[in-house]
């Protein structure tokens, strides 16, 4: 057990040197001039979220840009993520806009809720946090479910209003009476 601890400590320290360096050499994050294979899932300067939008070209052909919106991330910025975690969330770089209806697919949540996704991705994780909150579901414990249940789980979030166990109480508190903040960034 002791020697899985030391692996994961390992490999967090890599991520983070890995990820750090890539962000010093890639400078100010500014949307509007990412290349739309990084777009998604990046956070500016600023701390807002970029985001693909699409648009019908003189020719008449779909074109898709990168844009800044107005949503802002406590604590994040310049921020490019990662392939890996991207892969490891079951995340699309390529999706346009930002929504939640990912939220309904089993596998999406699946790969959402893994620990690896989950620990060690939090840009990602604080996204969805918000995204399911606005749609009235509490992650961690859609995460819980999905873990223990997760026919469950979809059944909850698909059910109209019923979803009382995959919903967040009206006072901010967890099922144990404990403040369940969205998941911290990683600095």
């Amino acid at each position: 057990m002791a020697m899985s601890f030391q692996f994961s400590k390992i490999q967090l320290v890599l991520f983070l040197a890995l990820t750090f360096s890539f962000q010093v050499c890639l400078g100010e994050v500014d949307c509007e001039n990412l290349p739309k294979n990084q777009c998604a899932f990046a956070i500016s300067k600023d701390g807002k979220r970029c985001l693909i939008e699409n648009y019908i070209a003189k020719d008449g052909k779909t074109e898709y840009q990168c844009r800044t919106s107005e949503v802002v991330v406590e604590g994040i910025t310049d921020w490019i993520e990662t392939d890996e975690c991207v892969k490891a969330c079951g995340a699309d770089r390529n999706a346009v806009g930002i929504s939640s209806d990912s939220l309904m697919e089993s596998q999406f949540v699946s790969k959402l809720c893994s620990p690896y996704c989950y620990q060690n991705c939090p840009n990602i994780v604080d996204l969805y946090f918000n995204l399911a909150a606005g749609e009235n579901v509490f992650l961690p414990q859609l995460c819980e479910d999905q873990r223990t249940n997760p026919r469950r789980a979809m059944v909850q979030l698909m059910s109209s209003g019923n979803a009382d166990e995959a919903m967040a109480p009206s006072t901010g508190e967890n099922m144990v009476g404990e403040l369940a903040p969205a998941p911290a960034p990683m600095n």
